[in-house]
């Protein structure tokens, strides 16, 4: 894993950043523009390419972002170099495909960052047709209530834009590297004992096609990969970084 020497610095004398936007990033060059302008003023946008073929990787430096390369192919092997990559206080992913806007996630770490919450979700709310297909919406409902069953939370979503502490979230000990990843943290936050919240926002049609969600297919794996998280074992006996 590699970073760009473009990362943005504090200017002399002003605060350091304290919030990083993890963006996993798998050809979205097209998308790459509307999504880094609306990263909030004075935080860091991390892009993590995870061996795109459309230049990504050069629009997201282009654009002044950090650009992170992960090879290893997988939503959670580019989400967990992000993370590993951040050094802020607080730490946001979002997809990088505009279906979701970064700017949202400013509620998100004031509520963290004011201690109300530990972790803080969106709740994908639909704008648009063909915005969250139906297959998609029904696995992400299905994995909702095993989740509820697991932990106790009673979450109606599961989708990517998040926020919280970094070093918490690395304290976690986070190991899927597929499309586990993101009901990982949110199992094991809550197995540790965590506050956690959502909140609904915009859901849009996304930019180009789907890697995941866009197809059965591409579901049923989403869906596997965190079945199989949910059978694990309660972390609440600890876990390491």
């Amino acid at each position: 894993m590699t970073t760009s020497p473009s990362s943005p610095e504090p200017p002399p004398g002003g605060p350091a950043l304290s919030v990083d936007v993890v963006l996993p990033c798998l050809d979205e060059a097209a998308a790459l523009p509307w999504v880094l302008r609306r990263i909030p003023p004075g935080w860091r946008a991390l892009v993590v390419d995870n061996g795109s073929t459309d230049g990504s990787d050069r629009v997201a430096g282009e654009l002044g972002a950090t650009v992170v390369r992960e090879a290893r192919r997988g939503f959670g092997a580019a989400c967990h170099a992000g993370l590993t990559a951040a050094t802020a206080e607080f730490v946001c992913f979002c997809d990088c495909d505009a279906s979701l806007d970064p700017a949202d996630l400013v509620p998100f770490v004031d509520e963290i960052r004011s201690g109300a919450a530990d972790l803080v979700l969106g709740r994908r709310r639909p704008r648009g047709r063909g915005a969250w297909p139906p297959h998609a919406r029904a696995g992400n409902a299905a994995l909702a209530l095993l989740l509820r069953r697991r932990t106790g939370l009673r979450l109606r979503d599961l989708g990517p834009l998040r926020a919280a502490r970094r070093a918490e979230l690395l304290a976690l000990g986070l190991a899927d590297r597929r499309s586990g990843y993101p009901l990982e943290m949110v199992v094991r936050a809550a197995d540790a004992g965590w506050r956690i919240t959502e909140h609904d926002v915009p859901y849009t049609p996304r930019t180009g096609a789907s890697k995941v969600t866009g197809t059965w297919r591409g579901t049923w794996h989403a869906v596997r990969d965190m079945s199989r998280v949910l059978r694990e074992p309660s972390a609440r006996e600890g876990v390491t970084p």
